[in-house]
């Protein structure tokens, strides 16, 4: 517990100092993370010995995709060698090992159990790759859903290889069912309106952030769920929103100008999340705090996310009906 204990205190001496600049505050949360889980390697170790074979504990969501802010929830998960039930009793207990210590340094568990305690996020690898196809193979809105969580990922501590095969998988499932991204489109095709049909924003109305925007939803989203969907048409693995962008294979003028904007867009929210006290905070962006100028320039991001959504769906589109 006492390390624990420290890096909290860690955490809580270096976030503010880091909070205004997007790569440097996702750099220390690599750090704090990757120390918690080569603790939690340590506490295991004392209960039940070495790990039994070798693994890569990876994160998803917006730790994999170096998005995060001030706050931040768990999405993690462990791929190993060994596919002995002996062996996925160790990895589940050390993947509860790493949840409980993150929740100790200021880390959320996620609401819904994508962490590493969680069989579903904690399989060999060929498990992972049986678990893999057997999301597709269902097809249904909740499999693909996280199919597409599991695509964000990207290994802090361990064999990056792993996680390399695991996403082939999907590539290779993608190749032989183009239709399957037309499912994948529609699993993330509502987007919550922001701005009115008169150029309005359309805040929360109720609740404890009413006059707010979700700006993780409503903002950041399209072009995160744009850059995930033809990254996996491209078969690029990189998770990071701006590493996909920079990874097409047609990085043009125009690609190279939505990276600009959403690297803007990162380091815009971080400029208004200063007093969030927990994680449900950093999602919303109060609009009176929003100068005119700030409203115009937050307008801008909006729009230009759907632009890019609009258009990786034109593509995928197009793409399937030439497959069909």
């Amino acid at each position: 517990m006492s390390g624990y204990n420290e890096l909290k205190e860690y955490r809580l001496q270096h976030i503010s100092s880091v909070s205004t600049d997007h790569e440097k505050l996702n750099l220390l949360h690599d750090d704090i993370i990757e120390r918690v889980v080569l603790k939690a390697v340590d506490e295991i170790k004392s209960e039940w010995d070495a790990p039994p074979a070798h693994f890569a504990f990876f994160m998803m969501g917006s730790a994999a995709r170096f998005e995060q802010a001030i706050w931040s929830d768990q999405d993690h998960g462990i791929i190993f060698e060994s596919d002995s039930e002996q062996t996925q009793k160790y990895f589940l207990a050390l993947g509860k090992e790493i949840s409980f210590g993150l929740k100790e340094v200021g880390y959320d568990l996620c609401d819904g159990q994508v962490m590493a305690s969680n069989p579903r996020w904690c399989k060999s690898c060929e498990g992972w790759i049986q678990q893999i196809n057997d999301w597709v193979d269902e097809e249904s809105w909740e499999s693909l859903r996280y199919l597409l969580t599991f695509f964000d990922s990207r290994v802090l501590v361990g064999k990056r290889d792993y996680l390399s095969k695991v996403k082939t998988t999907i590539f290779e499932r993608i190749a032989t069912n183009p239709y399957l991204m037309v499912r994948l489109l529609e699993n993330v095709g509502h987007i919550k309106k922001t701005i009115g049909l008169f150029g309005q924003f359309l805040p929360e109305q109720y609740g404890e952030h009413t006059g707010s925007i979700q700006i993780k939803q409503s903002v950041l989203f399209p072009y995160v769920n744009a850059m995930r969907l033809l990254a996996i048409k491209e078969k690029v693995e990189s998770p990071s929103t701006l590493s996909r962008m920079r990874k097409m294979p047609n990085y043009n003028n125009e690609m190279r100008h939505y990276e600009k904007e959403f690297s803007k867009l990162l380091q815009f929210r971080l400029r208004f999340m200063q007093d969030a006290k927990n994680y449900d905070d950093v999602h919303y962006l109060q609009l009176e705090k929003l100068s005119k100028e700030e409203k115009k320039e937050l307008k801008r991001y909006v729009k230009g996310g759907r632009k890019l959504y609009e258009e990786a769906k034109r593509k995928i589109e197009k793409g399937c009906s030439t497959w069909s």
